[in-house]
């Protein structure tokens, strides 16, 4: 069986991730949430109040040198904290330019005002809009900004925690195929005497002919090279390890640990279709189930 030795220090992550931090202000609370999804590249989505959205490259640029890959999802929005002045002032000018004009229309075609004239006018777009155009001030940046590092820190976190259940169960998926790989052995040796053994009864029983006994030991040799899977199990052997050492070599190694799955389902099948041994099969069988939560939890990986 394959030893494989086990090194936690340097540790995989995964996309699936979540990060939230929310910062106050006298007037405000500033909040910010994070989270991420596998994709083959980053795909980064932002929602960014507007005070702040003359900051989104600064933020964009912040959340890609820390996540690099993952379908991510951002938002940054501000909650006004009560008290006098936070309720949203009615624009008073505007206000009385559209009773002006309504008043005008009525005039002019002859048609009465509503009753309902007040909360018309307060639906009327604009009228009660908050201003958000003032400056944004240095001094709320930095605050602001540390609440965007604190819930991207908390998502990589996440991440890293995923990453070592990911990792467990990477470990327990390869020492099964490696346990399977050995189990072929004791029916290698049992497949060539059953072959030889078939071919010969082929002969003897059911075609009743003569023949060349030292032919037929050369055909048998032939044959039995062709179904030979020494060289898969070795390449498969040596795959397992592989995955392994590129698992403990750190992040960012998704991509290059599904193409070395795709290398180990490519001798699995060929032991497949050479095994000829209803056992060996059950076994290419088993590792074809372990090998497949392998790709699909590696998608999962940065």
């Amino acid at each position: 069986m394959i030893i494989f030795a086990q090194n936690y220090n340097i540790m995989i992550q995964s996309m699936t991730g979540y990060g939230k931090a929310t910062v106050e202000l006298p007037d405000k609370k500033i909040n910010v949430e994070i989270k991420s999804l596998n994709s083959k590249a980053l795909d980064l989505s932002a929602r960014i109040a507007p005070p702040y959205r003359e900051k989104e490259m600064e933020i964009r640029n912040e959340i890609s040198r820390k996540l690099e890959r993952g379908k991510v999802d951002f938002s940054l929005w501000i909650e006004k904290k009560e008290g006098e002045g936070s309720a949203t002032p009615i624009n008073q000018a505007l206000v009385e330019g559209y009773y002006k004009q309504i008043c005008g229309i009525s005039a002019n075609l002859g048609i009465p005002v509503p009753d309902d004239w007040f909360a018309t006018l307060l639906r009327m777009p604009d009228v009660m809009t908050k201003n958000e155009t003032q400056e944004l001030s240095e001094e709320e940046w930095a605050v602001a900004y540390m609440a965007i590092e604190t819930a991207v820190d908390a998502l990589v976190e996440f991440r890293k925690q995923e990453g070592v259940a990911l990792e467990k169960k990477f470990r327990e998926k390869i020492a099964n195929i490696s346990q399977l790989l050995e189990a072929i052995a004791p029916y290698e040796k049992e497949r060539v005497a059953k072959v030889k053994e078939r071919i010969i009864d082929a002969l003897e029983k059911t075609l009743s002919v003569d023949y060349d006994k030292n032919r037929l030991e050369q055909e048998l040799i032939y044959y039995i090279e062709k179904l030979d899977v020494n060289e898969e199990k070795q390449r498969l052997g040596n795959h397992l390890k592989y995955f392994i050492s590129t698992l403990e070599s750190g992040n960012g190694q998704g991509k290059k640990l599904g193409f070395i799955a795709q290398e180990m389902g490519r001798e699995i099948n060929t032991l497949g279709s050479k095994s000829n041994h209803a056992e060996m099969q059950k076994i290419v069988v088993q590792m074809k189930d372990e090998l497949e939560q392998i790709k699909e939890q590696v998608l999962n990986v940065m």
